[in-house]
């Protein structure tokens, strides 16, 4: 049995109870992220939410639905704004696309919400379950909304014809490649990469190849 986590708890006297469980999701992001979901138990975050086991069952079942509720607080809403913003279509084709892409690294990427990607990768296998939800609720929507982008810039003529499944995957991948580094090795490595630089030098890779030469 895994020893109990170490944790500060948040006094009683700073809480409302309505704003409980926004409280209990932000410190159970916390405790994801720095511990994986197997090590994090919910008497830890009851502990460091300053709230009883009791309080935390009131308003979560249990772990998974505890977990299910930080990527629908969390990451959620960063994939209706972005879809949203696809279906809007009144930016140009380009416009659209780096806000997109650099907004998810803004917003997710390049946060401690990374963690809950990463997390996933580790232990995807050993949560089925969980694994299923996180592509049905994000990963699948994610990868719909990138290739609903670019279909648009291919309609409007700005983007050539390409496979978009394939040219999704590979827009993706990168990122991916970079949010892992930052959260791993790469904070120990000699020459750090700069993700600012990265990803603006990643999206004018993408629209290099992306742009049609006859509409430009």
């Amino acid at each position: 049995m895994p020893e109990p986590l170490k944790t500060e708890k948040m006094p009683r006297w700073a809480r409302r109870k309505d704003a409980r469980p926004g409280e209990i999701l932000s410190v159970a992001l916390d405790l994801f992220v720095e511990h994986g979901y197997a090590m994090t138990r919910l008497e830890d975050v009851a502990n460091r939410a300053g709230v009883s086991k009791g309080t935390l069952y009131l308003y979560f079942p249990g772990k998974e639905e505890l977990f299910k509720a930080v990527v629908r607080e969390n990451l959620v809403p960063v994939l209706n704004s972005a879809e949203d913003m696809v279906s809007q279509n009144d930016m140009s084709s380009v416009e659209l696309f780096r806000t997109i892409i650099m907004g998810w690294w803004q917003r997710i990427g390049n946060t401690k919400l990374a963690g809950i990607s990463r997390l996933m990768m580790l232990e995807a296998d050993k949560f089925p379950d969980l694994a299923r939800f996180y592509h049905d609720e994000y990963i699948a929507r994610g990868t719909a909304m990138i290739r609903k982008m670019l279909e648009i810039g291919i309609e409007r003529g700005d983007f050539r014809p390409v496979d978009t499944e394939q040219l999704t995957q590979i827009i993706v991948a990168p990122i991916v490649m970079l949010m892992m580094w930052r959260h791993s090795s790469g904070a120990y490595h000699a020459a750090p990469v700069s993700p600012e630089p990265y990803m603006d030098s990643f999206i004018d890779l993408c629209l290099h190849g992306l742009l049609n030469e006859k509409a430009t």
